[in-house]
């Protein structure tokens, strides 16, 4: 998807720019760019600190002039000594590696560029942005051909067990990543396993090291030289090493959910069997959300749950704030009927639709309104749900809902009615200029700005209200509605609001 992206905005006389977060994985974009684009006027160049200082500011010189179409690179790419003659096309690979400043700050070179992100598992701000409609997803859930899911076992760290794993997987001529987190005893480490197995060949890799040494290590684990290679959490975005299907992973518990998915990308990635093993020390206590973290990466093993692992993260961590720099944090400082008013509003806004000026009106009523999760189970399903229920504006609009939850979900529950009846009676209590609809024991009062109490006469007047209604033209004038045993609160309120809508149309 991203090398065709790059051609047609090549083609289109623009330059590409391809962002990703560690040095090796430039390097083997690089290659795959080279590959692909051979017999193809397209200058390719790699901006990395396995470049020269000399080649670098060539290649910044290049950029600024033109004659350079596609960059690959890391962090150096969004360096302020960095201009590009006419950036067309920003891709952003592992985009949950980096930060909103990081990415911001290259849009700001240009104000035409289209952003292309790609990741297994979107952190909670990308992803909400995707379901409420400010970015455009699309999720890619067919595996390449022949490939299998990682089988992924979670427990405690066991040596016996750990052991034979990486036996096995030197048995069948493959290589093993072995996590171990800690650049201070990761060497000790390194020599435990390689006294456990001297047949094997054991290497490190870890961030620290010098860029020449560790891309000597890379050059080694892509060749087969090195059996088993103790590395830093460096392996978790991009590396494509085929021949490696046994990971174990040291502590476990530590580690973030997307994160987690992303290191047990390492492997699996050929025909053969892989495995993932998620230890934990022994003895350790576990938190909840680590606790839950693990049970998700175990349950999630199938192709294309990277999508159902970013959606738990979601949930676990937050959407975090849409206008500032937060990746992750919950939306109940806002509250969800002004977080999705706000959302509208701004993706309206950037569409062109013209905004619509109708003034809020808040409903406070006491029924059970919500989505159970026994009738949608999907997060992500009905989060979207949420979203459709608070845009509904007309009975077409709620008659229209009702018919596709019932075809995709069954029989609706009674807190889900509420929810879509609440969402009428606040559109049409808002165009009808009430402020407030309230409940407080069996009075219900429909707060207004300026009554038109020759209309609220003729309700309260009406043959199946008398009795019910009472009009106060006070400060704050308002009906109030008192129910008797049996009433629906909901039921009467749109009956009220219907002949209001009528009376005043005559």
């Amino acid at each position: 998807v991203a090398l065709r992206a790059a051609f047609k905005a090549v083609f289109g006389g623009k330059q590409v720019a391809v962002l990703v977060p560690t040095t090796i994985l430039a390097w083997q974009h690089y290659q795959t760019f080279q590959a692909r684009f051979r017999g193809y006027p397209v200058n390719i160049q790699m901006l990395s600190r396995f470049v020269s200082k000399k080649d670098q500011i060539e290649i910044v010189k290049d950029l600024k002039r033109g004659n350079i179409d596609i960059v690959i690179g890391t962090h150096r790419i969004l360096q302020r000594d960095i201009e590009f003659d006419d950036l067309g096309l920003l891709i952003v690979d592992e985009e949950q590696r980096f930060g909103v400043t990081h990415k911001e700050r290259i849009k700001t070179l240009s104000s035409d560029v289209h952003v292309l992100t790609l990741t297994a598992t979107p952190i909670p701000r990308t992803l909400n942005m995707a379901l409420s409609g400010i970015r455009d997803m699309s999720a890619l859930e067919e595996a390449p051909m022949d490939r299998v899911p990682v089988q992924t076992y979670v427990l405690e760290h066991d040596d016996e067990i750990i052991n034979e794993a990486i036996r096995r997987e030197l048995r069948r001529g493959g290589q093993v990543f072995y996590l171990h987190n800690f650049v201070d005893s990761i060497y000790t480490k390194g020599a435990k396993l390689a006294e456990t197995f001297p047949e094997a060949k054991v290497a490190i890799g870890h961030g620290k090291m010098e860029k020449e040494q560790l891309s000597d290590v890379w050059s080694d684990m892509l060749s087969g030289n090195i059996d088993i290679l103790v590395c830093t959490t460096i392996i978790e975005t991009g590396v494509n090493v085929p021949n490696a299907n046994t990971l174990i992973i040291e502590e476990a518990n530590r580690m973030g959910l997307s994160q987690l998915h992303q290191i047990r990308g390492r492997v699996g990635r050929s025909s053969r069997k892989a495995y993932a093993y998620l230890t934990f020390r022994s003895g350790s206590l576990i938190s909840d959300v680590a606790a839950k973290r693990l049970e998700a990466i175990r349950e999630f093993t199938e192709f294309g749950s990277g999508f159902k692992i970013a959606m738990r993260d979601l949930e676990l961590r937050g959407a975090g704030n849409i206008l500032g720099a937060e990746q992750s944090g919950h939306m109940e400082a806002v509250g969800y009927d002004l977080y999705i008013k706000i959302l509208e509003e701004a993706v309206n806004e950037q569409k062109g639709i013209p905004p619509k000026h109708k003034l809020d009106c808040s409903v406070d009523i006491s029924v059970d309104a919500f989505i159970p999760e026994k009738y949608i189970q999907s997060s992500k399903l009905r989060i979207d749900v949420y979203r459709k229920i608070a845009n509904i504006e007309s009975f077409e609009d709620r008659d229209d809902l009702l018919d596709e939850l019932l075809d995709r979900f069954g029989e609706l529950p009674a807190s889900v009615e509420n929810l879509i009846d609440i969402s009428i009676i606040r559109n049409a209590a808002s165009i009808l200029g009430f402020s407030s609809v309230e409940q407080k024991g069996n009075l219900i009062s429909l707060y207004h700005r300026s009554l038109d109490m020759d209309i609220s006469s003729q309700i309260a007047c009406a043959k199946d209200f008398k009795g019910k209604i009472m009009i106060s033209a006070g400060a704050k004038p308002h009906l109030a509605i008192r129910l008797k045993s049996g009433d629906c609160n909901l039921k009467i309120i749109k009956e009220v609001l219907n002949i209001y809508t009528n009376l005043l149309q005559k």
